[in-house]
């Protein structure tokens, strides 16, 4: 499956759509990126005088890129096999770190490693980076992924 083709079968659009490009992405994990634009809702009041990007939104850009990108790919056969349908996707957990704001216009990268796949449920850990390369967070994702037919 072609990186355009997965970015096509995210569930999400603007303004809740957390990812711009997927750089790389195998069986065992997943390489994306997203620009915080700064014109999003969330730093009009995060916080007075010094935006900063909610730590939720970084995790949900990294649960979208390392856990639902990957996902789509996992299930490829079960997409193609099932035309039209699409990936319904429940977060299961999360435990993450934080350790940078990251600033409006700020370009980050998420770096996934698949930890398990087995009876549909995705197990990743995740990291985020800066353009400048600092570690802005980490930790363990995990969801659920079914075929959703759309009619």
């Amino acid at each position: 499956m072609k990186n355009q083709e997965i970015l096509d079968l995210l569930p999400y659009t603007a303004p809740f759509l957390f990812v711009e490009e997927l750089l790389e992405v195998t069986e065992d994990g997943v390489v994306g990126a997203f620009t915080f634009s700064p014109n999003l809702d969330f730093y009009q009041g995060h916080f007075r005088d010094f935006p900063v990007t909610p730590g939720v939104i970084l995790t949900e850009c990294c649960a979208q890129i390392g856990l639902v990108c990957l996902g789509i790919f996992l299930m490829e056969v079960y997409i193609r096999e099932n035309k039209g349908a699409r990936i319904a996707v429940g977060l299961s957990s999360s435990e993450m770190d934080f350790y940078h704001p990251v600033l409006p216009n700020e370009k980050v990268t998420v770096t996934s490693e698949k930890i398990y796949f087995r009876f549909n449920k995705l197990k990743c850990r995740v990291k985020m980076h800066n353009a400048s390369g600092k570690l802005v967070c980490k930790g363990i994702i995990s969801g659920m992924l079914k075929l959703q037919d759309i009619e």
